[in-house]
């Protein structure tokens, strides 16, 4: 089984993290076992804040392998990027199944609610379109600083998270099935986060266990996340 993480900043990670990818790994090799599964994707590389590049490879465990880093996220990118990319990247690797989180960046810098859900509307037909069997997990907008700020923000994050509950349920297909995340259990941006937004190491460990509990409830993929100890 073939996984491709999908995301934003809060994804991608920047240098010196361990990224919600590295325990969503770590929970699958629990699970699964090495060998039942791979991590794909046409990028491996995290942020570098001081170059303002996605060109390190600084993870906070130099022992995370080379082929499990890999995944399709980017700084500072949101739906209406990863909807034309979305396409190739699943054609050239076969992905199965694609844990996606995006949305913030997209209301936060580019588009209303409206244009955003019609983006990852386009996303959804392109994944679909290059492997018609696969399975999509989608987290809401999450818990971030900027809502908790600014009111007129946290309505269109609230309206956003709405249209993306009913696109969820109107694209619903069981030869391709799409399932909704839930907001992370407890996640508390004052604890869960470095910023306000951007999650730190127990943060990483909730965006992980969400998406595991997700699989595991609704098509018995891996089982119940249980947080490794960090190296």
């Amino acid at each position: 089984m073939r996984f491709m993480f999908v995301g934003d900043s809060m994804t991608i990670g920047r240098a010196g993290d361990f990224t919600w990818r590295y325990r969503m790994w770590q929970h699958l090799r629990a699970t699964l076992g090495d060998g039942s599964f791979e991590i794909v994707g046409p990028r491996s590389a995290l942020y570098d804040t001081a170059g303002d590049t996605p060109a390190a490879q600084a993870y906070a465990d130099p022992g995370f392998p080379a082929p499990a880093r890999r995944h399709l996220a980017g700084w500072g990118e949101g739906w209406q990027h990863m909807a034309p990319l979305i396409g190739p990247a699943v054609r050239e690797s076969g992905a199965d199944v694609l844990l996606v989180s995006l949305g913030l960046i997209d209301l936060g810098f580019y588009t209303k609610a409206d244009q955003t859900v019609a983006n990852t509307r386009a996303f959804i037909a392109a994944a679909r379109e290059a492997r018609p069997g696969i399975r999509m997990v989608l987290l809401p907008v999450i818990p971030n600083v900027r809502a908790e700020e600014d009111a007129p923000f946290a309505a269109e994050v609230a309206r956003f998270n709405e249209l993306l509950a009913k696109t969820v349920a109107d694209l619903a297909d069981a030869a391709s099935p799409i399932l909704l995340a839930a907001r992370p259990d407890a996640y508390d941006i004052h604890r869960d986060t470095y910023d306000g937004t951007h999650p730190n190491a127990s943060g990483e460990h909730r965006l992980a266990g969400e998406f595991a509990a997700v699989l595991h409830q609704a098509w018995g993929i891996g089982g119940p996340y249980r947080p490794a100890a960090d190296a």
